[in-house]
């Protein structure tokens, strides 16, 4: 219970959430009205594809990725790399499945893991 109370202040009161939200807000009120009412989606898909109509959309379910920010606010566009535990590597905010499974990015890990442990 302690621990739930210390992340819903922390949360609130601590994190870089209020610099994101309260500038974002409008924007992320309007996302959400267009996932809830038909005819705002459709109006704004019109924008790109006007000869899309009312009977082409099919509700579905939306997901939700997690988004890495900092502690001002802003968000992580990229890997973040952690060493502060000896002998681990973390990479943080992997932005999806083909990301972490990309050689390309392997790569870099690997090239990380080598500089951090001296290998």
């Amino acid at each position: 219970k302690l621990l739930i109370t210390w992340y819903l202040y922390s949360l609130l009161f601590l994190s870089g959430l209020w610099k994101l939200a309260v500038p974002n807000l409008s924007y992320g009120l309007k996302e959400m009205a267009k996932s809830a009412i038909l005819p705002l989606q459709l109006a704004d898909l019109q924008k790109f594809i006007p000869e899309v109509k009312y009977a082409d959309l099919v509700r579905g379910s939306s997901g939700v990725r997690a988004q890495a920010m900092s502690v001002d606010g802003t968000l992580v566009d990229d890997f973040e790399f952690d060493t502060s535990c000896p002998g681990m590597l973390h990479v943080r905010n992997a932005p999806s499945p083909a990301a972490t499974s990309s050689l390309a990015i392997a790569d870099l890990v690997v090239a990380r893991a080598v500089e951090s442990f001296k290998l």
